[in-house]
């Protein structure tokens, strides 16, 4: 018997006089049921065709059955995935942030321009490091206590060349008093470049010489070496004898022994020794390797007491040119850490001997053949040949 309108599996059930359907119509008949009218007569008649059970139309899993329940996860997974999303995106701007803010502490300067002539681009990777012995950042205490002296401008301390590629690491040391020649100045000491015409003379002169193209520069002052040294807790460092040079502000004893940023510079701006600027020079390199080593520690970096105040110390002074930017100064440290790993090359560009002028005073003058050979190889991105490394160098 057909009936008009829908009232549902359960009331079809009733009026059979089987009472109510317990998989019936949850909501009262207000839905239709697919299986309600075509099949009317037979639910009437009890002759369903399909079974009641959990898979049949009346069941909870069928169409005509309670819908199925979605569970949700649970409230406190909900939370903490909503933590460590915001944990993340907060680390995320912390980086970035940081990374422009130490980028923006660098001091720059246009230094590696173009001119008449200028060294074509050479294979690998090209820095020229220079330490300066600018008081600029030194009270008139601190500069008493490390006997710096009261001059005012800045003049070179220290200058390498650092080259990697796939020829491997070198870290090349320039003597200030070499004997070279100055575009516009004639002949004169190396350092005598920067005096004359600051970083942008001193990187022309070094490329015309070596005939090696500088591809970044860095240099750092007194204060900023100190800082450095200091911001990551000394730098330890084997004395083989008693170190005196009230000049320089150093008193040292034999023996490996960790250097604060003052006995640092002490260490590195000494010239008490047999042979002068070419044994301080051997001095520098070891020392700045060793500081760029623990630098990149995993002691260090890992440590914020160490690591931030590196960054902002280490931002903060230095002066470079100014299409460089932090990444590359953090890849030349690596690259620093390496070779005084042992992982490449140190040495002092090869000694001729010595003359005197009367612009220049006392010089030194490079071995024409085993500098050229030196400097082939670094155009060349190819290895250094043993024959022309600096014996006892590193």
């Amino acid at each position: 018997m057909a009936h008009s309108g829908y009232e549902g599996a359960g009331a079809g059930r009733a009026r059979a006089g089987r009472g109510p359907d317990p998989y019936g119509d949850p909501y009262g008949g207000r839905y239709a049921d697919p299986y309600d009218d075509p099949y009317a007569g037979d639910q009437l008649a009890g002759t369903r065709p399909y079974p009641d059970g959990p898979g049949g139309p009346g069941g909870p899993g069928g169409p005509g059955g309670r819908p199925p329940v979605r569970r949700r996860p649970p409230r406190r997974g909900r939370r903490w995935g909503r933590g460590l999303s915001i944990f993340l995106v907060l680390v995320l701007l912390l980086l970035v942030g940081g990374y422009f803010y130490l980028d923006g502490k660098l001091e720059r300067e246009d230094v590696l321009v173009d001119y008449a002539g200028r060294v074509a681009d050479t294979p690998g990777t090209n820095w020229l490091i220079v330490g300066s012995d600018s008081r600029e950042g030194l009270s008139r205490e601190e500069r008493d206590k490390m006997a710096t002296g009261q001059a005012s401008g800045r003049r070179t301390d220290s200058m390498m060349l650092l080259h990697y590629g796939e020829g491997g690491t070198s870290l090349v040391s320039l003597p200030r008093d070499s004997y070279v020649p100055i575009e516009g100045h004639g002949r004169n000491k190396l350092n005598a470049a920067f005096a004359l015409g600051g970083p942008k003379l001193l990187v022309r002169t070094v490329e015309e010489a070596t005939g090696v193209r500088i591809d970044h520069y860095a240099e750092i002052g007194f204060a900023g070496f100190v800082g450095v040294v200091d911001a990551i807790g000394g730098v330890e460092i084997c004395v083989k004898e008693p170190m005196k040079d009230p000049k320089a502000g150093l008193d040292l004893q034999p023996g490996c022994q960790t250097l604060d940023g003052a006995q640092a510079l002490g260490y590195v701006r000494s010239r008490n020794y047999a042979r002068a600027d070419l044994e301080r020079v051997e001095k520098q390199r070891q020392f700045f390797g060793a500081l760029m080593k623990k630098a990149a520690s995993p002691g260090t970096l890992a440590n914020p007491f160490r690591s931030i105040p590196l960054a902002t110390n280490g931002a903060g002074n230095f002066l470079v040119d100014e299409d460089d930017h932090i990444h590359d100064l953090a890849r030349m440290m690596w690259e620093m850490k390496g070779v005084s790993g042992g992982d490449g090359v140190m040495t002092t560009v090869p000694i001729g001997g010595a003359g005197s002028s009367a612009a220049a005073g006392s010089y030194i003058t490079w071995d024409r053949q085993r500098a050229s050979a030196l400097f082939e190889a670094l155009k060349q991105d190819r290895p250094i040949p043993a024959s022309v490394v600096e014996k006892g160098a590193g």
